[in-house]
């Protein structure tokens, strides 16, 4: 799984379209846009990941002689493109907004400016990247948001939609907030936390339970986690594990961490007597951990019943967003640069108001409330528009402009959040690890309100337009109905 040329994952009408363009001699330098519709699960806010893998697809980007003969053999390229496509490399601008980041729906997150030829075929990769990484990051925060305070361990490999899927599903769960992976390649690649405890397969191999516990407690008992339901959760695998540990207490062994897992049945009810039999027998800081078939809501449910449970292992629902399987990520064409360097503004308009895209070189100035750190807004805006925080600041709903909120100056500080990643083609970007990023993902969701946070009915986080924006998006929507 080292770095891989990803240069022909693409769908064909991007080459066929290159083509085109290389044929007509029409290689404008454009700006596409990538942006999301909708939050996953109607949830409040999403969060931004996968972009370190796009930096690594634009950095290896080029047509191996393989590439080049096996279009050859499709018979529907000229030469002269093939002879094009074998000295290809990416020449163009990107930016995007920081993994780990709170990301709001029709913001951009990232842009890329480049000849429309480059810019075409980058599409694909970036949306498959980008639509996965979010998703799940976005998932896992949810999951985690849940769990109030818990630790949640992603355990979705086997159930996850290929290797892919599962390695870098796992780096975005702990972006979005897991505190670690049964993924032991993500663990490697990733430089990030692994965890587990043992299957049902342990116990059923030895001769009883008790004996299993205790072979597994003689070979790890500095992490001593024991999974007690295989046979009987209450009448057999409990005892067993108070009797190892009673026996690991009495030769002097204190584990870092020890306690029971959780895999069937009742969790409330099993985890509350499970809990009242541990602290009767002096155990009170065993730890109780449950799997099976959990998301953000089961959690939820459970953490409202009482469940005496202290750390969660997701998998299926989590690797996957089960309920929710994708993100729906789009690239559009926003601007075509003109002879003069002047970027003209383009919009795609449709009878849907919501696939009405914004045009135009853009930014993003997140607004924060400067008492308390908390966003209030999200401001698009032209890319070379100004803001001063001394002043007034004016913000108005895109869809219903009567809608209006005024900060006075001094009350609100703003941030550009849509960073320089390549420029000319090199990267000018150095991707923190992981575990930084997890860390500024959990400070991230410390500026959402927590009526955003929420996994029912969230309070929508406004993502608004400048003025001088909101008026040329108008008048191109004007000059497209005559």
């Amino acid at each position: 799984m080292n770095t891989r040329n990803l240069t022909l994952l693409t769908d064909l009408y991007e080459l066929t379209m290159m083509q085109g363009y290389f044929e007509t001699q029409e290689n404008e330098t454009v700006i596409f846009d990538v942006f999301f519709r909708n939050n996953p699960n109607n949830g409040g806010y999403s969060i931004m990941a996968g972009l370190d893998q796009v930096i690594d697809y634009i950095k290896n980007l080029n047509f191996s002689y393989e590439d080049v003969d096996y279009l050859r053999g499709l018979g529907i390229f000229s030469e002269d493109f093939l002879h094009y496509l074998s000295g290809f490399h990416f020449s163009g601008d990107i930016y995007a907004i920081p993994e780990g980041s709170v990301i709001f729906p029709k913001e951009p997150l990232l842009k890329i400016v480049a000849p429309i030829m480059e810019a075409q075929l980058v599409e694909t990769a970036i949306l498959n990247i980008i639509n996965h990484q979010c998703l799940i990051a976005t998932k896992a925060s949810r999951v985690v948001y849940a769990a109030q305070g818990d630790g949640i361990m992603e355990f979705g490999l086997r159930r996850a939609q290929g290797p892919d899927a599962g390695l870098y599903g796992a780096r975005a769960a702990m972006i979005g907030g897991c505190v670690g992976t049964s993924n032991v390649l993500a663990g490697q690649m990733f430089d990030v936390p692994v965890m587990g405890t043992h299957a049902h397969s342990w116990i059923m191999s030895f001769k009883d339970e008790y004996t299993a516990f205790k072979e597994y407690a003689r070979l790890y008992p500095n992490a001593c986690t024991l999974l007690v339901d295989t046979y009987d959760t209450l009448k057999s695998g409990v005892p067993n594990a108070i009797r190892v540990f009673t026996e690991m207490r009495d030769a002097g062994i204190h584990p870092k961490s020890y306690g029971i897992r959780l895999d069937s049945g009742d969790l409330a009810y099993l985890s509350k007597k499970a809990r009242k039999m541990l602290d009767e027998a002096g155990f009170t800081d065993a730890v109780i951990a449950a799997s099976n078939d959990l998301d953000e809501f089961l959690i939820n449910d459970l953490k409202i019943q009482g469940a005496k449970i202290g750390s969660w292992g997701v998998g299926t629902n989590l690797i996957t967003s089960k309920d929710c399987p994708s993100f729906g990520g789009v690239y559009k064409l926003s601007a075509i640069q003109n002879s003069d360097g002047e970027f003209i503004p383009k919009i795609k308009i449709s009878e849907n108001v919501e696939k009405i895209t914004n045009p135009g070189d853009k930014t993003i100035y997140r607004v924060y409330d400067k008492e308390t750190g908390k966003i209030r807004a999200d401001l698009i805006c032209f890319a070379d528009e100004t803001w001063n925080e001394e002043d007034e600041l004016l913000l108005f709903d895109p869809n219903a402009t009567w809608k209006k909120t005024r900060l006075p100056g001094g009350s609100y500080t703003m941030k550009e959040i849509l960073l320089p990643i390549f420029k000319h083609g090199e990267c000018i970007y150095e991707s923190p690890s992981v575990m930084e990023i997890a860390q500024f993902c959990k400070k991230e969701k410390e500026t959402l309100w927590d009526e955003t946070k929420r996994l029912f009915n969230p309070h929508g986080v406004y993502v608004d337009l400048s003025r001088s924006l909101y008026d040329t998006k108008t008048r191109l929507l004007d000059e497209m109905s005559k």
